[in-house]
Formats: C-alpha cells, sequence, structure tokens
C-alpha cells in the first residue's frame, strides 16, 4: 500500500521527514567496499551524500581509512570526527588556499587542479605538504583538462613535480554523464570508454617517465561494471543511499534504495486524482528524472509492514513548488489514502535531498544527525 501512515505512527511525524532505512545503508556500504576489495581497488568513498559522522563510522568496519569530501569546511568536519586521509574532490578554489593549509596542518590532504592557475597559485603560496591530482574531463564536459589534450596534462604534471610541498599524485576523473546513460548497457559502455581513456593519458605521461596513479568515481558506472582494469582507487557516493535516478539506470534495485521522504497530505482532489502533500522543492530540491516520456520529481513508495519496499511509477510526484508537492495517482489508489495521512517519497538524487536536512530519522525511531554548512566553518 501508498498509506504510510500506520508503519511510521511510532516516529509521531508532523512535517517532511528524512527517513533512513539502516539496513540498507550497512549494505550498500558492504556492497561497494566488497566489490573495491575484489578489484583490489582503494576505497576511498565520497562522503558528500550523507555528511555523517555516525554513517561514516559504518564505514570503518569495511576497513575504509580514506575519504573523499567536496569542500573543506566538509572536511575538516570529518577530520574533527578522526578522519586523517582526506581528498576534497572538487577543483581548487585559490581563494581557500588558507584552508588548504590548515586542513593539511591535520590531515593527509589530496586537492585537484586542471589548469595552469591553479598550479600558478600553488607554486607560490602552498606552505605545507598536499597530494595533487590532475583532474581529467572522459567526456561529461564539466571541469578537468580533456583526455584528447595529454600533452597540457602533461606539462602539469611537470610543473607539480618541482613544486616545493606539491606531490603529484595521479589522475581524477568523474564520468559524470554516466548519469545520463538511460541504462546498464550505456553505463557499461561509458565506464568502459572512460577507463580507457584515463589508460592511454597515463600511458603518455609514463612514456615521459611521469607515474600516475588513476582515481574514478561515478556511482552507476562503480556500481555496474566489473572490470576495473588499471583502476588505483574509487571513489564513488551517492551509492550509499542510492535513489529513483540509481534504480531507473539500473544501477540499483529498487530495494537498495535507503533514504525516503515523509510527507503528510494536506489536500486530495479526486476529480484530477491528484494528491497535495507537504513536500516541496525545499524538501526534495528540483532535480527531475525524465523517462518513459515523462517528468517526474519523485514517486511514492509501496510498503509492507514496518518498511518501504520500491517505488511505485504509477504515483508519480509530477509538480513541485516551494512548499507542495502535486502526486498523481491511479484511480483505486486515491481510495486508500486521506487527508492527514502520511506517505512516503523517493527521491530523484539522494545527496540533495539529504543535503536540505539536518537529521535522519532511522526507522526504528533513533537520529542520526548531518553536518549542517554553518556548524563548522574554517578560521577565517
Amino acid at each position: 500500500m501508498l498509506r504510510a501512515t500506520q508503519a511510521l505512527a511510532h516516529l509521531d511525524l508532523v512535517r517532511p521527514t528524512l527517513l533512513l532505512d539502516a539496513a540498507r545503508v550497512r549494505r550498500n556500504i558492504d556492497r561497494m567496499a566488497r566489490k573495491a576489495g575484489a578489484a583490489g581497488v582503494r576505497f576511498r568513498p565520497h562522503f558528500k551524500t550523507h555528511q555523517s559522522a555516525a554513517i561514516g563510522e559504518w564505514f570503518r568496519s569495511v576497513g575504509v581509512d580514506a575519504i573523499t569530501v567536496s569542500s573543506f569546511d566538509m572536511g575538516r568536519y570529518f577530520q574533527q570526527h578522526g578522519w586523517s586521509d582526506i581528498t576534497v574532490a572538487f577543483p581548487l578554489n585559490v581563494r581557500e588556499m588558507d584552508a588548504v593549509h590548515q586542513l593539511a596542518a591535520q590531515a593527509t590532504l589530496g586537492v585537484l587542479v586542471d589548469s595552469d592557475a591553479a598550479v600558478e597559485v600553488i607554486e607560490s603560496h602552498l606552505r605545507a605538504p598536499v597530494n595533487v591530482w590532475i583532474k581529467i574531463d572522459v567526456g561529461a564536459r564539466r571541469s578537468g583538462v580533456a583526455w584528447t589534450d595529454p600533452d597540457a596534462v602533461l606539462s602539469l604534471a611537470r610543473r607539480l613535480l618541482t613544486t616545493q610541498h606539491a606531490h603529484f599524485v595521479g589522475l581524477l576523473t568523474h564520468a559524470g554523464h554516466s548519469y545520463d546513460a538511460g541504462d546498464r548497457a550505456g553505463v557499461a559502455a561509458i565506464h568502459a570508454e572512460s577507463l580507457l581513456r584515463m589508460r592511454e593519458v597515463r600511458t603518455r605521461l609514463a612514456d615521459a617517465g611521469v607515474a600516475a596513479r588513476i582515481s574514478i568515481g561515478d556511482t552507476p558506472g562503480c556500481s555496474i561494471a566489473d572490470d576495473f582494469g588499471g583502476v588505483d582507487e574509487m571513489r564513488p557516493g551517492n551509492f550509499v543511499f542510492y535513489d529513483l535516478v540509481q534504480a531507473d539506470l539500473g544501477a540499483c534495485d529498487a530495494a537498495d534504495v535507503a533514504i525516503a521522504l515523509a510527507c503528510p497530505v494536506v489536500g486530495k482532489h479526486p476529480d484530477r486524482n491528484e494528491i497535495v502533500l507537504y513536500g516541496g522543492a525545499v524538501h526534495l530540491s528540483k532535480d527531475a528524472l525524465h523517462t518513459g516520456g515523462r517528468t517526474l520529481y519523485g514517486c511514492l513508495a509501496r510498503w509492507e509492514g514496518s518498511a518501504w519496499t520500491r517505488p511505485e511509477p504509477r504515483a508519480p510526484l509530477v509538480s513541485l513548488s516551494q512548499e507542495h508537492g502535486v502526486v498523481r495517482l491511479d484511480p483505486e489508489d486515491m481510495d486508500g489514502i486521506g487527508v492527514g495521512d502520511l506517505v512516503t517519497v523517493i527521491p530523484v538524487h539522494s545527496c540533495l535531498t539529504s543535503d536540505l536536512f539536518d537529521e535522519y530519522r532511522v526507522l526504528d525511531g533513533s537520529r542520526i544527525a548531518r553536518r549542517q554548512s554553518n556548524q563548522t566553518p574554517l578560521d577565517p
């Protein structure tokens, strides 16, 4: 059934609330760790999805000792919770060199560069040992040196090799275009192509006498692929929760999605087979999934007993405004839901949805705190 009122009665929810299935999270972590281990690849998970010290501890139980984050503030938060090997997988913001030095003084720090301008700042301002990766664009066309320009990569690498305090580590990429692949076969093809391109760039460097490791990171590729030949480390992040996009791609089973948004029903319109939720863009973001000729902002989940089971494509979230969400239902599902009931939405993008909340409500009734951007600011 779509109605979650009885299953969630013990939580006494009155407003949109982010739910977490801890057993699924642990299962997702264990599965990805085992995959990395079987491939002989270092597992450096991206913590930007969960941003929780408590959930971070669950990774230690599978042997993780190095992590990825997306900002220096996030890195400081996790460093303060015991993590000492941290890569900030975002192109270096050269205005944050003080933050670089502060974090590098407390942890083994990795940063990304993809331009001569960034390397120039490192050459002139770096005062503490830092691992430096060169970001490579293998097709996402977002950031990074194009894989088709290995000479530019080699030039940056050579400059870093002669820069005090900089330790050139290797080549890092995020094949973000895998999210647009459409299906498992498309993701697998992009993954294979990305690895081939990274190996080609590394070979060009090796021919010039420059050694480089390879780091990859997208959740679809890391979830679907089995071939990681030539890869030294993997940095997926979204896999910890997964979401509607990942399920649609085939990167996970619907039963692997580990978060959902509990929403009160505030309106019912049988004439158009729609219900209105207290749960809008400020709770879910406006990320959309375009699939089967439709645009979805989430789907309601079906429940069995005390847990949700799967997203229901016949119950799509078809529009969002700031606080409102509109769900279109089949007529037979309308009868079972009334104003005041609770339903649950499987988010399109779990990273953005979770970022809008300061805690997770676990299905057993406990609470898990999240880092908030204003909790641990770096010193000015």
